[in-house]
């Protein structure tokens, strides 16, 4: 349960930045492509979430296991 949080926190949060970094680029042009600009980062931001998140837990598992055959040594 803990993971799927973690996950979903990841994924808004990814999101809010796609949607605040979209909206500020499409804020340059006007209200009508910063709303959609905001939307379209958010998408983004949400499916690089997506792809970050297996990464992630990857390279814990992989330093989890370095830390454990150094204690074995």
């Amino acid at each position: 349960m803990k993971e799927r949080i973690q996950k979903a926190i990841r994924r808004a949060q990814f999101a809010a930045a796609g949607a605040a970094i979209g909206g500020g680029l499409g804020g340059l042009v006007g209200k009508n492509a910063a709303s959609t600009a905001a939307g379209f980062g958010a998408l983004i931001g949400a499916t690089i979430a997506e792809k970050v998140g297996p990464a992630e837990e990857f390279k814990e598992r992989f330093q989890r296991g370095a830390d454990a055959e150094e204690a074995g040594e």
